[in-house]
């Protein structure tokens, strides 16, 4: 086995052993299965649609520049899933978990993750009973499209100041973490209002309690995207925008 794959495998080990031995509690993470209206389902679904349609062709074009980008496909898609299993209770409905998407959109950009985390989320509903079907296009809206599409943008105008790489890469992860539940808060604001406050007040409400968890996981979550990604780019080589160039830098 080359080096660079035992590198892969090792990782993965450790961010599986992580999900094994720390306690989980039984109950649905993101937003669970009946806990949204039917309009506001379809609604979400419609949103998030065009977004996994593009990570499509984005993945097409990533394999074709390089089959050996399957590797780091494979491995983005496996961070999202154990990260996002790694769960803390926050709020009825909902709990606060890491996102594992920057590793992801730091390589391959945001559309890609679109697809990866739609993929995860839809395993976590089917085998694992977090989150649910009906609310996988609010769930996948926020944590596959919003958090990663906004991430991206944070890195990419840090990489245009020559910001140092550890700083662009936390902060990306960092970012695209806290954006996913102020999306879920806002997808949980417009469903429950507040009988006082209305609309707004429910959100900040939300937002209030997720952050109360929320910050220092996106901390841990960013410092390991960092090391992760150093991992990986001390034994693939990489062209500009993070995907693998044929074995050149």
């Amino acid at each position: 086995m080359k080096p660079k794959v035992k590198t892969i495998r090792k990782i993965f080990l450790v961010l599986l052993l992580l999900v094994l031995v720390v306690p989980q509690k039984a109950h649905a993470m993101h937003i669970m299965e009946g806990f949204l209206p039917l309009g506001w389902c379809l609604f979400w679904y419609a949103a998030f649609i065009p977004f996994f349609i593009y990570g499509l062709i984005s993945i097409r074009r990533a394999v074709a520049d390089n089959p050996h980008n399957k590797i780091l496909l494979a491995f983005s898609g496996a961070f999202i899933f154990i990260l996002s299993a790694l769960k803390i209770p926050s709020v009825t409905g909902s709990t606060s978990h890491p996102t594992g998407v920057g590793i992801g959109t730091v390589l391959f950009g945001p559309g890609v993750i679109s697809v990866l985390g739609t993929i995860c989320l839809l395993f976590q509903a089917l085998l694992l009973a977090h989150g649910g079907i009906t609310t996988l296009g609010a769930n996948a809206f926020s944590m596959a499209v919003v958090g990663p599409f906004i991430g991206y943008g944070v890195y990419f105008l840090l990489k245009k100041t020559n910001a140092p790489t550890s700083v662009c890469l936390f902060l990306c992860a960092f970012i695209a973490d806290l954006a996913t539940y102020f999306t879920t808060a806002l997808q949980l604001g417009l469903v429950f209002p507040d009988s006082s406050t209305g609309i707004m007040g429910a959100i900040a409400k939300f937002v209030g309690v997720f952050m109360l968890t929320q910050i220092p996981i996106a901390i841990a979550e960013g410092l390991l995207t960092v090391v992760a990604y150093n991992l990986i780019s001390a034994n693939f080589p990489f062209k500009e925008g993070g995907i693998l160039n044929n074995g050149k830098k």
